[in-house]
């Protein structure tokens, strides 16, 4: 687990507060150097060469947050790929696989530090270019290649030489003309624009580039304008087509913009600024297009107006900390006079005519802060602070009384959000002057309680929290004294804001926006405060505070519970760790204040406090259920002595599922981790008392409501929310089984055993690498257990040749190519053959591609072995006829058994019984099948079944018939797509099983098969397919009237 993820060790400190940026240097630099270092070996295989690339993103992704850690190794990691790219010998797959890794590292660092390490000599243009000819624009597999030659093309184009000394003759040897170097670059960075993956962002740059070089500048940067602006009046935002192409000349046009030179950009502004009008960007659907018409109108309007710093701007301080640190009384006087004399000063400076377009860009802006996507409005609000940051005094104060109509009651929420961010813009840059303050003051203060019914909801978070924002510029940006008058008013709103908002992300912004200048205040924020103060009640504890009996322990009681009663009502992110924090701190608490000298706990208040906290298990809160769950398993024994029952009933009920909490996989979860920790708490005693011990009068209980766990497959909008508790389950029965090892094995029966082996065995061979992985290791380390042995486990000998002991932690679960030719061998076991079919058929028949290929790999391998064998077979037969019978309907396992069932009958797994008549087999497959369909609308389940009714085709005896009759029905299925896909499989199983049919009539059933429009009106479609049934001699399924009752 990496180092942002990981669980505090015994004896560490746990983070108070994040384990964010912990990280202090690239560790895995070796590492990276040796997966560098064996590209050339794993390339060639896809399993390694993908296990290869999943390292590195893993790697590279923990430095996402940190990614200055990598600065001192990108140079060795780049020449070190770049040896491969400049190989002659190295096949295109491995370039290609060197130019991915560049890019990984690119999207952490960030191309424009990554950029100029690029070798960028004159010697490296025409190689990187010629590479670049070669590639395939189109090629959806080697887009990295592409966006990375760009890149390093881009940065080659700096070379100060004018360009015309690498052409030399144009005349090539076979007297045709080559094009100009120049025109090279040119046509590829025209080509790349109009892609649509990432090499278009990497074109823009190169364009940025390119043409502002001077010799490139004066022969063809108004032709590229030219194109540029053709293609964007030609294409239309409302296909996709056109969407790609614009986004690529609006990035070209951004990137030009801010990095040529305004006097080389600004002959052509206006008419751009024209273009971009006549293409309505507003109007369309497209967020980035929108977005970028933002930043390219920007940059136009910077264009427009000379680069220069506002005088008038409002200043807090200088850049010297010495200066700073002098004397304050008389900052504001000073700084009043200092920009007096700057206005004095600059009077003239100011006077020089502002374009008129200046105008239309502001507006633009002011639009784009009400747009529906916060990206947009952001985009503008930097927009409208840059641009104001250059115009006079005058004109500055018209744009913020023209930002302040934003604040209007008429106008919607993303008014009011833009134009706080807007605000913030322009106080952080000083442009906001203390005159004002009075004007945007009592707008803020509306901002921040702003709230607009909508329907069933309300809207206005965002607005509250830019309001924040808005508070926190303003409080970096003035002087304390110019914020007196209105303090009392801003703290008010935010303390307000930070303690009652409902939504947390306003409390946090209020709560550290609060810290306003000369008023001290400090953020309430629960999700900070609540762990904080659980961690500090724990040290308190553990430091045995002399606070026995006194009434503070009651009030750090509240807090805890108080804790975990509102989980509901923080992020998602901080609920685990509150919880833990809480948790720590009740253990913590109750071992040092309320235990006695006779090691025993007040009758009162262990009563008090257990029945409490059983009392809130039932609680209609999901997360109040987990905070409970994992406080009771936190209890020291002192407390659960006496209660235990009590304690294992109240947490039997969290795990059952009842139609009101089906979806609380998360409580349940919490639930079975805590039985877990109560068992380990009390201790085992055999014949000691259940409400003390764990003992036999509640072993089996204990098992019973852990084994339940493990069949929790509940899914819901989040996915297989079952897995947790599948996985707490399976941790919880190893805990419990090996603390009863270790004590007195003889309370874990034969019976247990065996099923806790099986359903970890049906886990192991499932087809979520987590759980499957999770289910392994555990698997594992009960067989090869010896501290002693755990008993009664089924076939331990063939399991411990199956599974060597050396291989305990060297096998890798997750990964399907070691995991199922593994665990598929366990169908030779008796003991596990249903547990480990059931677990495979959802494998085999399910989506992922790696565990489908593996999965069905290790079955057919199995299926090959017992061919010769019919007691195997047999056995294997009734045992997948046992799993389908008993998860009929079921459509989590039926409907990938069905396409299980499918390739196995494609695989001729079966053709032993192909040539006895009617065997049972094949017969009560068919009935199964036929009532797993009844009146199903699942498309893929019917798809399915339609593979197996053509697979039976290949059985002799009565049932075939059966078997043209069902494909037959289906044939006039309501759904045009099922009938469509049962013409085309008994298609080719006519062509594959061609003797289950009179040959005379084999021709004549494929034409109409293939001739016919199944998708047309059923009268249609019912009178070929009656066709068919004549031809082939069955009878014509007839329609049954709807009863009219």
């Amino acid at each position: 687990m990496d180092g942002a993820g990981r669980e505090p060790e015994e004896g560490e400190e746990p983070a108070a507060i994040s384990a964010r940026n912990i990280l202090d240097s690239f560790t895995e630099s070796r590492e990276v150097a040796e997966l560098i270092g064996n590209l050339r070996e794993v390339f060639g295989e896809l399993v390694t060469r993908e296990m290869a690339v999943e390292r590195f993103i893993g790697i590279m992704d923990k430095y996402q947050e940190q990614p200055h850690l990598l600065d001192h190794h990108l140079e060795g990691m780049m020449n070190s790929l770049l040896e491969i790219v400049w190989d002659s010998e190295s096949p295109p797959p491995l370039v290609h696989l060197a130019f991915k890794f560049l890019y990984i590292i690119t999207k952490v660092r960030g191309y424009k530090r990554f950029l100029p390490l690029f070798p960028h000599e004159v010697r490296d243009l025409q190689p990187v270019l010629d590479m670049l000819a070669k590639q395939n624009p189109r090629d959806p597999e080697t887009w990295e290649s592409r966006y990375m030659l760009l890149l390093w093309l881009s940065m080659i184009c700096l070379i100060p030489f004018d360009l015309a000394r690498f052409d030399g003759n144009l005349i090539s040897l076979q007297g045709q003309a080559r094009q100009p170097t120049m025109d090279r670059i040119l046509d590829m960075a025209k080509c790349y624009l109009v892609v649509s993956d990432k090499a278009r962002d990497a074109a823009a740059v190169l364009v940025s580039k390119f043409i502002v070089r001077p010799d490139v500048k004066q022969s063809r940067m108004a032709d590229f304008l030219d194109w540029v602006l053709s293609m964007l009046s030609k294409s239309s935002s409302q296909t996709m087509e056109g969407t790609v192409i614009v986004n690529g000349m609006l990035q070209a046009l951004a990137q030009l913009f801010k990095h040529g030179k305004r006097e080389d950009c600004l002959p052509y502004a206006a008419t751009v600024l024209e273009c971009l009008d006549s293409c309505k960007l507003s109007e369309s659907n497209q967020m980035v297009l929108r977005k970028l018409g933002m930043k390219l109108v920007q940059r136009l309007g910077l264009t427009f107006v000379k680069p220069k710093v506002a005088k008038w701007r409002y200043q807090r301080g200088c850049r010297s900390l010495a200066a700073n640190l002098q004397a304050q009384g008389a900052a504001v006087h000073n700084q009043k006079r200092e920009v007096a004399a700057a206005e004095a000063e600059d009077d003239d400076d100011e006077e020089y005519d502002i374009p008129a377009e200046i105008e239309n860009v502001v507006e633009q802006l002011l639009v784009g802060l009400k747009d529906k996507d916060t990206i947009v409005r952001w985009s503008a609000a930097k927009g409208i602070g840059r641009i104001t940051g250059r115009l006079p005094k005058e004109l500055a104060d018209d744009v913020i009384g023209s930002l302040l109509d934003c604040f209007s009651f008429q106008e919607t929420d993303n008014a009011w959000h833009g134009g706080c961010l807007a605000l913030a813009e322009l106080g952080r840059r000083g442009l906001l002057l203390p005159s004002r303050i009075p004007d945007v003051v009592p707008v803020m203060l509306k901002a921040l309680t702003y709230d607009e019914k909508r329907g069933a909801c309300s809207v206005g978070a965002n607005v509250r929290d830019a309001a924040c924002y808005v508070c926190w510029a303003f409080a970096r940006a003035y002087e304390p004294a110019e914020l007196i008058p209105f303090i009392s008013h801003i703290s008010s709103a935010l303390v307000i804001a930070a303690v009652f908002d409902r939504d947390v992300n306003c409390r946090r912004a209020a709560s550290v926006r609060a810290a306003l200048p000369q008023e001290g205040l400090k953020g309430l924020g629960g999700e900070l405060m609540r762990p904080a103060v659980c961690t500090l009640i724990e040290k308190l504890s553990l430091s045995k505070m002399p606070f026995r009996g006194d009434p503070i322990i009651s009030g750090w009681q509240w807090l805890i519970n108080d804790s975990l009663r509102h989980l509901t009502l923080v992020s998602s992110a901080a609920r685990q760790h509150i919880k833990e924090s809480a948790v720590s701190a009740l253990a913590a608490l109750c071992n040092e204040f309320y235990i006695n000298e006779r090691g025993e706990a007040d009758p009162a208040l262990q009563e008090e406090l257990v029945t409490q906290y059983v009392s809130e298990l039932q609680n209609p809160e999901e997360m109040i259920r987990c905070g409970f769950s994992r406080a009771l398993g936190a209890l020291p024994r002192f407390l659960l002595k006496g209660r235990l029952q009590q304690v294992l009933e109240g947490l039997k009920k969290v795990t059952i599922i009842s139609p009101e909490d089906v979806s609380f996989a998360e409580a349940r979860r919490d639930a079975l981790i805590a039985i877990a920790k109560v068992c380990q708490t009390v201790g085992v005693k055999g014949d000691g008392c259940q409400q003390e011990f764990v003992c036999r009068d509640n072993v089996e209980q204990i098992y019973a409501t852990l084994l339940c766990g493990v069949t929790d497959y509940t899914t819901d909008s989040r996915g297989d929310v079952g897995g947790w508790v599948r996985e707490a389950a399976m941790t919880s029965l190893m805990e419990v089984t090996l603390l009863l090892v270790q004590s007195e094995a003889e309370l874990i029966s034969a019976s247990v055993c065996k099923q806790i082996m099986c359903w970890l065995a049906q886990q192991s061979a499932e087809k979520i690498d987590k759980f499957r992985a999770h289910a392994g290791s555990v698997f594992l380390t009960l067989l090869h257990f010896d501290h002693p042995p755990v008993p009664h486990i089924p076939h331990r000998e063939e399991l411990e040749r199956i599974f060597p002991r050396q291989e305990k932690e060297t096998l890798n679960w997750n990964a399907a190519s070691e995991a199922f030719p593994r665990i598929t061998q366990l169908l030779g076991l008796p003991a596990y053959q249903y547990h480990v079919l059931l677990g495979l058929s959802v494998s085999v028949g399910g989506l992922t591609e790696t565990t489908l290929r593996y999965s069905a790999q290790s079955l057919f391998d199995h299926m090959k072995k017992i061919q010769s064998d019919p007691g195997a077979l047999g056995s294997f037969c009734e045992t997948l006829l046992k799993v389908f019978e008993d998860n009929l309907r079921n459509d989590r396992v039926s409907v990938p058994l069905l396409t299980m069932l499918d390739q196995m009958l494609a695989n001729r797994c079966f053709d032993m019984f192909t040539e006895q008549e009617n065997h049972p087999f094949p017969v009560k497959l068919f009935t199964l099948c036929k009532e797993e369909i009844k009146r199903s609308k699942d498309i893929r389940k019917l798809r399915s079944s339609i593979g197996v009714f053509c697979g039976l085709i290949q059985f002799q005896g009565d049932m075939r018939e059966k078997v043209f009759f069902q494909l037959f029905l289906l044939l006039c299925h309501p759904f045009p797509i099922i009938r469509k896909t049962t013409a085309s499989q008994v298609y080719e199983m006519l062509l594959t099983y061609s003797d289950v049919v009179d040959a005379a009539i084999v021709e004549q059933a494929m034409a109409i098969l293939s001739d016919t429009n199944w998708e047309a009106e059923l009268p249609v479609v019912r009178e070929r397919r009656n066709c068919l049934c004549d031809l082939m001699k069955v009878p014509r399924p007839q329609l049954v009237a709807k009863s009219s009752a």
